[in-house]
């Protein structure tokens, strides 16, 4: 168990985030954020995550909890345990931290934490990317990074349905 401590260590709680929060920016460290279900970590997910990463010196990767993602996606969803989806999240290089939320969007939680840079995929425009106005208003960016085609979770789960 204790070789996954360098895993379970990244995956913090609201109080644990805002410390470390505090801590990186007192180092003089960009902090980036990003945010999503990451339901079946796939492709787009990977891709999303590598590129926010490179946009500062620390990225957070902000789930949606269980009733979050069901509350957005419907009862099915979500297919994979909200502690499973921050052990994958927290298992990737390019993941400095993963805190989960309750709320149906991060506004709060970006709020809170006041990262230098909000990153979303592609599918958004700047106007629907929550948290976007409070990052601007506070001298952050906003980062839109473009959409992989072929790769999201609602189009896995249907090829699974089909076979």
């Amino acid at each position: 168990m204790q070789k996954l401590q360098w895993i379970t260590s990244k995956i913090h709680t609201r109080e644990q985030m805002v410390r470390q929060c505090n801590v990186w920016r007192a180092s003089g460290e960009k902090i980036v954020f990003t945010n999503g279900c990451f339901d079946i970590l796939h492709h787009g997910h990977l891709d999303l995550l590598a590129n926010a990463a490179d946009k500062g010196n620390r990225l957070i990767l902000a789930l949606n909890t269980d009733a979050s993602v069901q509350r957005l996606k419907g009862p099915e969803r979500p297919i994979t345990h909200e502690n499973d989806r921050a052990f994958q999240a927290a298992s990737l290089l390019c993941v400095d931290a993963v805190c989960m939320f309750d709320e149906d969007t991060p506004e709060e939680l970006i709020k809170l934490l006041k990262p230098d840079v909000l990153v979303k995929g592609g599918d958004y425009t700047l106007d629907q990317i929550v948290g976007s106005f409070f990052i601007l208003n506070n001298g952050g960016s906003v980062e839109i990074i473009p959409f992989v085609t072929g790769y999201s979770t609602t189009s896995i789960i249907s090829r699974i349905k089909k076979l």
